[in-house]
């Protein structure tokens, strides 16, 4: 093993191996005892320290981090690894991915995400395992001498998630506020109403117009009407008001013409 400020390395190393270079040249030679072609991945036992600790035991890496580790039964006679840490435990998420060289089906690749606490009541972190074993099993031997590894090595890379999202989800946690801005850049577009009645027209401003026409002299003096035409007049102005509209004042000389039709102009577009 080498240290991380070891002369042996070339200048400009960058490790950034495939899957399946992980599985052929590295971890199938840590578990046949041979050497690897670059020393540079350590033996740790990462379920005895957090994930923030590992990156100071790492031999190489910036950004994600690679270690040799055992993998320990969680009970005596199963199958199931014990993963648990010092302050949290690591979780599979997702399915598990086949590794091949070539068409041979060599490895499988599994990711784990950690938690603190302890389950079923963790919270999950940005830290993510990338767990390679062999596709041979090599546990049968450890279980016949009543041992508790479960594997003799697995292959582990460890990374922090950058959260690039976290202002998107705040919002949509919050959405109370998003409706609230929404009402806010919409309030200009929506002061016009849809509907033109007299409600409206006394909340907007626009019945100072229409009591304008309705106090005309025209339309209220000097207009021999009877009675029936008195009533008949008070029922087509009320129902023209609560359609949001106003009858064009009647004068003098139209009242000569049988064939007179009332034309009606909506104020609103009056005052457009």
């Amino acid at each position: 093993m080498i240290g991380r400020n070891s002369s042996d390395l070339p200048p400009g190393f960058r490790f950034h191996p495939t899957d399946e270079e992980l599985i052929m040249y590295y971890l199938r030679n840590q578990a046949t005892s041979r050497p690897c072609p670059a020393a540079i991945i350590p033996e740790v036992n990462i379920y005895k320290f957090d994930p923030w600790e590992l990156p100071d035991k790492a031999e190489i890496g910036e950004n994600e981090w690679y270690f040799f580790t055992p993998r320990d039964r969680k009970y005596p006679n199963g199958l199931r690894p014990n993963r648990a840490a010092v302050s949290g435990y690591w979780k599979a998420t997702g399915t598990d991915k086949a590794i091949y060289s070539g068409s041979k089906y060599v490895g499988i690749k599994k990711s784990l995400v950690f938690y603190k606490g302890r389950p079923p009541k963790g919270v999950k972190t940005d830290w993510i395992m990338h767990e390679y074993r062999l596709s041979e099993s090599r546990s049968q031997p450890n279980k016949q001498n009543g041992s508790m590894r479960l594997d003799d090595w697995v292959l582990c890379r460890i990374y922090k998630k950058k959260n690039l999202g976290k202002g998107a989800e705040q919002k949509v946690e919050n959405p109370i506020a998003q409706i609230v801005t929404l009402n806010s850049a919409t309030s200009e577009a929506s002061k016009f109403p849809r509907t033109c009645s007299l409600t409206h027209l006394w909340e907007y401003g626009y019945m100072g117009s229409v009591s304008h026409l309705l106090n005309d002299n025209s339309f209220n003096n000097n207009m021999p009407l009877d009675n029936q035409n008195s009533v008949s007049s008070n029922v087509n102005l009320s129902e023209t008001l609560r359609l949001g509209q106003v009858q064009q004042p009647y004068t003098d000389g139209m009242k000569f013409h049988g064939n007179y039709q009332p034309i009606f102009v909506n104020p609103v577009h009056e005052i457009q």
